[in-house]
C-alpha cells in the first residue's frame, strides 16, 4: 500500500513560503492542503482566499491538487470565493454542514472536487449517505484547530473501517485523507489500513531537515506507488 504526501501549509514558514511549496513539490508531494479555520468551528483562525489565490500559480506550475480544507462554520456562504481563488479541491465538515447533500453538490457544480471530512469523536457512520457524491473522506486524527498535536491511535481503526466499507460498496474510488499529527512512525500503518492521502504539517515542514528531504522521507515509510491516487 502507499499514500500521497500532501503538506499542510499551516505549519509552513509563511517567510518562504513559495520556496518552501517548491521544495515540497520536488521532494514528491501530490497536493498542497490550506487549513481555512474561523475561530467558530474550531479555536483558531487561519488563511483565506487571498492565500489560497497566492498558492494558485505554484500549484499550476506543479500540476497539484491545490485543496481547501473548511474547517469553518457555514461553508456555503465561501465555497464560490475559494473556487475563484484557485482551489480545486474543498473538503467541508459533517459537523458544520445541516444540509451536507447540497453543500457537496454545490462543490460540485463548481467544477471543483468535494470531500466530507469528519472530527476524531465522529463515527464512520456518519459519512454513510454522503460518500457516493463524494471524491474524498477525510479522517481527523487530531482534533481541529492546531498544528503539531498527537496522533489519536485509534484512527488506524477507523481507517480499516472505512476502507472495508468503501470496497464493500464498490466506492474504492473514493480516497481516504488523513489529517493530524501525521509522521514517519505511523504513516506505514495508516497506509497498510488504507489511507491514500496523508496530510502532514509539522513533519514536512520540520526545519530540521530540507522539506523535499522530510517529504521523501514520509513517502518511503508509507511504501508510497504511483497508483495511490486517482483524482486528477
Amino acid at each position: 500500500m502507499g499514500a500521497v504526501i500532501a503538506p499542510s501549509i499551516l505549519s509552513a514558514d509563511f517567510a518562504r513560503l513559495g520556496a518552501d511549496i517548491k521544495d515540497a513539490d520536488a521532494g514528491g508531494a501530490g497536493l498542497i492542503h490550506v487549513d481555512v479555520m474561523d475561530g467558530h468551528f474550531v479555536p483558531n483562525l487561519s488563511m483565506g482566499p487571498l492565500v489560497v489565490a497566492a498558492l494558485r500559480p505554484l500549484a499550476e506550475q506543479a500540476g497539484a491538487v491545490l485543496e481547501v480544507h473548511l474547517m469553518i462554520a457555514e461553508p456555503d456562504r465561501y465555497l464560490d470565493a475559494f473556487r475563484h481563488a484557485g482551489a480545486t479541491a474543498m473538503t467541508v465538515h459533517v459537523e458544520a454542514c445541516p444540509h451536507l447533500h447540497r453543500t457537496v453538490h454545490a462543490i460540485r457544480g463548481l467544477a471543483a472536487q468535494p470531500g466530507v471530512a469528519i472530527n476524531p469523536a465522529t463515527p464512520v457512520a456518519a459519512l454513510e449517505e454522503i460518500l457516493p457524491d463524494v471524491d474524498v473522506a477525510l479522517l481527523m486524527s487530531v482534533d481541529p484547530g492546531f498544528g503539531g498535536q498527537t496522533f489519536i491511535p485509534g484512527t488506524i481503526g477507523k481507517v480499516a473501517r472505512l476502507r472495508a466499507e468503501l470496497v464493500r460498496r464498490g466506492l474504492q474510488h473514493v480516497e481516504i485523507e488523513v489529517d493530524g499529527g501525521v509522521e514517519p512512525e505511523n504513516v506505514r500503518a495508516l497506509a497498510d489500513a488504507g489511507m491514500t492521502i496523508a496530510v502532514a504539517g509539522t513533519s514536512v515542514f520540520d526545519p530540521r531537515a530540507p522539506v523535499g528531504q522530510n517529504v521523501g522521507a514520509l513517502r518511503a515509510a508509507c511504501g508510497f506507488h504511483e497508483e495511490a491516487v486517482t483524482r486528477p
